[in-house]
């Protein structure tokens, strides 16, 4: 099991405007930062749908010569209670600069339930939202 991860997005406020629109929808906020005068260089701000967070947004100003592609390959599936999160999670991804990678519907392919939409972040993650449960 997975306690949590990270991405490192270019430009950290433009990706919490992003994850803080598109997550709310399903449950998931800001629950905790961490400034780099705590820190001594780290930037953190995590998410989670209860006290701890579980997905986090970081820089690091120490870490300032790992520039280099961003999102390429990450894929990330957040769990939605509802079909309806979902669709309103598509929606307030792409109102925050977030682009289409497969509309809200049926995935059959995974099984008969699964409906999921997909967006691509300002940074190249593939992100998704996900409803196992039937209507």
């Amino acid at each position: 099991m997975i306690d949590h991860m990270g991405i490192r997005p270019a430009d950290i406020e433009r990706a919490r405007q992003f994850y803080d629109a598109a997550l709310k929808p399903l449950g998931i906020a800001n629950v905790m930062e961490v400034t780099p005068d705590e820190t001594g260089g780290y930037h953190g701000i995590g998410y989670g749908a209860g006290p701890k967070p579980f997905f986090w947004l970081s820089s690091d100003r120490r870490q300032a010569a790992l520039e280099g592609p961003r999102g390429a390959g990450i894929h990330i599936a957040f769990e939605a209670g509802s079909r309806a999160a979902v669709d309103a999670f598509y929606q307030a991804a792409l109102a925050q600069g977030g682009s289409d990678n497969g509309a809200p519907g049926i995935r059959p392919h995974y099984h008969p339930a699964y409906y999921a939409a997909f967006v691509i972040d300002p940074d190249g993650v593939n992100v998704e939202a996900v409803c196992q449960k039937p209507e």
